[in-house]
């Protein structure tokens, strides 16, 4: 990529979209592996959520970020931390 201070174009990197997917991939397989185990396997292969967890997660999936408690929001803040210091690097021009 070509020297440059435009951030945007710095964000727009192929090589940074990359790592930012390859992040998201960890971040939905860790969420999958969580999922998964609160599950109830059936003899087919299928898993069922138990219906507390359905009422919980549907209320959250419902609830604006602003509504939900702070432990939800410092659920969320944890998950984009994973992204920050590839922004960062981006930015600063460090992208390795």
């Amino acid at each position: 990529m070509e020297e440059t201070n435009e951030p945007v174009q710095r964000l727009r990197d192929p090589e940074l979209l990359e790592k930012l997917a390859a992040a998201e991939h960890e971040r939905w397989a860790h969420w999958q592996r969580y999922l998964h185990q609160q599950c109830t396997p059936g003899p087919d292969g299928s898993l069922t959520i138990p219906a507390d967890l359905v009422r919980q997660w549907t209320v959250q999936i419902d609830t604006p970020y602003a509504d939900l408690t702070q432990a939800e929001k410092d659920s969320d803040r944890d998950q984009v931390e994973r992204y920050l210091p590839l922004i960062e690097q981006a930015l600063t021009n460090k992208l390795q």
